[in-house]
């Protein structure tokens, strides 16, 4: 897999998940990439191209799939920012974005259901 393939992507976004590739050490190389057909609503477009990219990482039993657009080449790029966030979650939880996402709606969570307590009582 290579990043000379993701049209309409901006070169910022595209260095930033480059970047996040090297720093996790992910060889790209054993990436399998496969283009399928789409499922679900969408018509004639949809059963007719091949545009839903699915992405297999072997060493860690990764499977990621993304349809969310309609051109090949974006889906990739979505495809594997979300591949590298689940290979970052496992492999370094500390710096992931998603998991301190996940705590913050944690804590706001926390927050309301204490003030719900309160008033309550």
């Amino acid at each position: 897999m290579n990043f000379t393939e993701f049209s309409g992507i901006t070169t910022a976004k595209i260095n930033a998940l480059k970047a996040r590739v090297a720093r996790l050490g992910i060889d790209l190389r054993l990436v399998d990439e496969h283009f399928i057909r789409g499922s679900g609503h969408g018509g004639q477009k949809l059963n007719k191209t091949s545009s839903t990219v699915q992405l297999n990482y072997p060493q860690l039993g990764l499977v990621v799939r993304c349809q969310r657009e309609r051109k090949r080449s974006l889906n990739r790029f979505l495809a594997l920012r979300e591949l590298v966030d689940e290979i970052e979650l496992r492999v370094s939880p500390g710096t992931s974005r998603k998991l301190a996402e996940i705590g913050k709606i944690r804590r706001r969570k926390a927050r309301s259901a204490a003030k719900r307590s309160r008033h309550a009582a």
